[in-house]
């Protein structure tokens, strides 16, 4: 722990915190799409893309593809579903580009915050 009380980012392992912050990423998304639809089309054109060029496993196209034919709600649940398929989904993301740099940081600089025993609990 810091002179100021927070966590130092090294105190989680860094494979967990780039969980914790794709965690954090796609809680966000998911809390923006309701107010911004595009952001749901965006990420389809993105796997139409990895679909046509082959730029993505297929194993990973055909997760996000599956995922975002889903009503909005569901897809939104699913997003942010902390199991470990949906843990290696976030790893190839179709939301990239979603976030502003500077909200992202922000997001890590929170999640980089939290003590290491704890989750991104709500």
């Amino acid at each position: 722990m810091s002179k100021n009380g927070l966590w130092y980012p090294g105190a989680v392992d860094p494979h967990r915190r780039a969980e914790l912050r794709s965690l954090a990423y796609h809680r966000a998304i998911a809390a923006r799409i309701a107010h911004d639809p595009a952001i749901v089309e965006r990420a389809r054109a993105r796997v139409a893309t990895w679909q046509r060029t082959g730029q993505t496993h297929p194993e990973w196209t055909a997760v996000w593809a599956r995922l975002l034919a889903q009503p909005v709600g569901e897809l939104c649940a699913a997003i942010v579903d902390e199991s470990e398929a949906m843990t290696a989904a976030r790893q190839s993301s179709p939301f990239a580009g979603a976030i502003s740099a500077r909200d992202r940081w922000d997001l890590w600089r929170r999640v980089d915050e939290l003590p290491p025993s704890r989750s991104m609990d709500r």
